[in-house]
């Protein structure tokens, strides 16, 4: 039997193999690149410089004057003096860590010394990352409410971070007793 025109036109047309048309996929692909990118959040890290000791650091006397730690532990945030020893300390709250007993106290201590701007952070091995960058914070600036604003005031923004000394079994009642904080 013979086949029509129009049938043997339409299998020949059906052997042939298909073509991709690069043109119009790479107008689509620029598009949406465009589009992503204008439209991409781009998120701002901040660093802060933090100074390690050096592994082969050799003990230097340090000049005479407050050398301010920062103990984070698991109960409480205690404030001391690496020459004198604690000077006082922040049991925790039913809500956690006492920031703002601790961000007062160091209020105070920086008006008492206030071209001191370096402070040491000693953690306890488990603690969490988020409480070291609380304490971080607190220990760099104090935020106060003026009218709808926060002010920012530079505390000790020189922080250094290390281990926390291992306590002995009966060292914990040792500690002092929270210093009574008074409005400036």
């Amino acid at each position: 039997m013979r086949r029509s025109h129009s049938v043997r036109r339409i299998t020949r047309h059906q052997h042939k193999p298909s073509q991709l048309m690069l043109v119009s996929m790479i107008d689509i692909f620029t598009v949406l690149v465009t589009f992503l990118l204008m439209t991409a959040v781009f998120s701002r890290t901040v660093i802060l410089e933090l100074k390690l000791p050096p592994a082969n650091a050799e003990f230097q006397e340090p000049p005479p004057g407050l050398q301010l730690e920062v103990t984070v532990r698991r109960d409480t945030l205690q404030v001391g003096d690496r020459n004198s020893g604690p000077l006082a300390a922040f049991p925790n709250k039913d809500d956690g860590y006492d920031f703002d007993g601790l961000s007062t106290y160091l209020q105070q201590v920086k008006s008492k010394f206030p071209d001191k701007t370096d402070a040491t952070i000693l953690l306890e091995p488990d603690t969490p990352y988020d409480i070291v960058v609380q304490t971080m914070d607190r220990i760099r600036v104090l935020e106060v409410n003026a009218g709808l604003n926060v002010v920012q005031y530079e505390l000790f923004p020189d922080i250094s971070i290390g281990d926390a000394p291992v306590l002995a079994a009966g060292a914990a009642a040792a500690a002092p007793a929270p210093v009574p904080t008074t409005k400036p």
